[in-house]
């Protein structure tokens, strides 16, 4: 039963029994790659191995979305998507993204001065973002609300190992009827922007973005005599934007959460990173949120990637095997086996991270050394299915934490389990991250 409710200490301890070990469950056979050279190679090897996600994973985002596609058809997909990631595109979507924060620093300073577990303050914050990011601020507010209220049965259902059948009343079964109400919210809002960006709509979002250049893909490639490049259809659009959704909401929750608790938890650390953003906005704190800010945030950055190495949100990702995989000379997994690299051992090698359980933002910086091993920030994946929205993520946490120093001051009340680990899809403080904030006095 330990794998119908993982501890993080389980999975520890199954990391350090060797670098490839396995376990059977439910009849599944699983090997788990706990080095960096392995699970490298796992997430490296699509001629043997299939993202798997986890077996309930085709009922809940739909069998014919993109990320069961592999091989040439699934680069080609993912080639057309490369646009909403630019750094032309980043810098569209940060004026959206402070709209929310502001609301969310409002929320909070309401609460004035009171202890929450804002755990769930910060995942709110993240969907209500990526939201409106992805689609715009087209989609009643309310609807926007009952999205990221019926995406928690799809967190839930996010299990290594499930209840194999969608039945009533399982996890999987209303992880699926939420996701059939939030594709249909999606339709909605594709709809609507495609009657808008067609009627010469100034692009607002993700999506209006999307649609934009794959107006202006075609002209290009009919004025060229170019074959004419893949139309995306409406489903396609909305299970996408699924997809991302799937990949930002939990993660960069986890991100939020782990960053405020370990900035409040280092004073140190919390000092240099205001003083940064005030020397860079010239003690301006109504200066507009901007790439080029975020750029020159350089210490900020240092911050965000030692949160993610020190607690990573994501420990593993599984793949299954689709013929016996030769992982090394002495062992070749089976065909139809579950094989899962993982990141938490590869960021805490104390070779590349000298006091690798310690908070040092230092290490990214000129006169540390982990920039000098960036094969074990794992943190992203790696290989043809490494996260697409990686840059995105990183600008979604460095621009939430610099404009919060702007307008907050913020505590963590530390308890015995604010280092613990507890998995809900991805790593969360045991204790939920007991915090409180107030306004900003300089």
């Amino acid at each position: 039963m330990d794998s119908m409710a993982p501890t993080f200490d389980k999975y520890n301890a199954k990391w350090k029994s060797g670098d490839l070990s396995c376990v059977s469950v439910f009849n599944r056979f699983i090997v788990i790659a706990s080095n960096c050279e392995f699970s490298r190679k796992i997430l490296n090897s699509p001629a043997y191995v299939e993202p798997a996600v986890v077996d309930s994973m085709r009922y809940i985002l739909a069998d014919d979305n993109w990320v069961f596609m592999d091989g040439k058809e699934h680069n080609n997909y993912r080639r057309g998507l490369n646009v909403l990631f630019q750094r032309r595109a980043l810098g569209s979507y940060l004026p959206i993204m402070d709209k929310c924060y502001q609301k969310f620093f409002d929320e909070w300073l309401s609460h004035d001065g009171k202890t929450r577990q804002y755990q769930w303050d910060f995942r709110e914050l993240n969907m209500q973002s990526s939201l409106r990011v992805f689609m715009g601020w087209f989609m009643p507010e309310e609807a926007a609300k009952k999205c990221s209220d019926e995406y928690f049965n799809i967190t839930a259902a996010l299990e290594l190992v499930n209840f194999p059948i969608p039945l009533p009343g399982t996890k999987v079964y209303k992880a699926i009827k939420s996701r059939e109400y939030i594709y249909d919210r999606f339709i909605e809002s594709i709809v609507d922007a495609r009657v808008r960006i067609d009627n010469g709509g100034e692009p607002t979002c993700l999506l209006d973005n999307w649609l934009i250049a794959m107006k202006q893909n075609e002209k290009e490639c009919a004025l060229k005599g170019k074959p004419a490049p893949h139309k995306f259809t409406n489903r396609e659009i909305a299970l996408t934007i699924l997809t991302f959704l799937f990949a930002s909401q939990d993660a960069t929750s986890s991100g939020l959460t782990w960053t405020f608790q370990l900035l409040a938890d280092h004073p140190d650390v919390m000092k240099k990173v205001y003083e940064e953003q005030d020397r860079l906005r010239a003690d301006d704190p109504d200066q507009p949120l901007t790439l080029e800010l975020m750029e020159k945030s350089v210490y900020l950055r240092q911050v965000v990637k030692e949160s993610l190495r020190l607690k990573p949100p994501v420990l593993m990702v599984p793949y299954q095997t689709h013929k016996d995989f030769p992982i090394s000379p002495d062992y070749t997994v089976p065909a139809k086996s579950m094989v899962i690299p993982t990141t938490y051992p590869a960021l805490h090698d104390p070779v590349a991270y000298p006091s690798p359980d310690s908070f040092d933002p230092d290490r990214w910086g000129p006169d540390g050394c982990a920039e000098d091993f960036p094969k074990n920030f794992m943190v992203f994946g790696n290989g043809p299915h490494h996260c697409l929205g990686k840059e995105y993520a990183i600008l979604h946490l460095m621009s939430t934490v610099a404009q919060a120093t702007q307008r907050l001051e913020f505590k963590h009340y530390r308890t015995d389990k604010s280092d613990s680990i507890w998995l809900f899809a991805t790593t969360y403080p045991e204790d939920f991250c007991p915090m409180s904030f107030h306004p900003r006095t300089k």
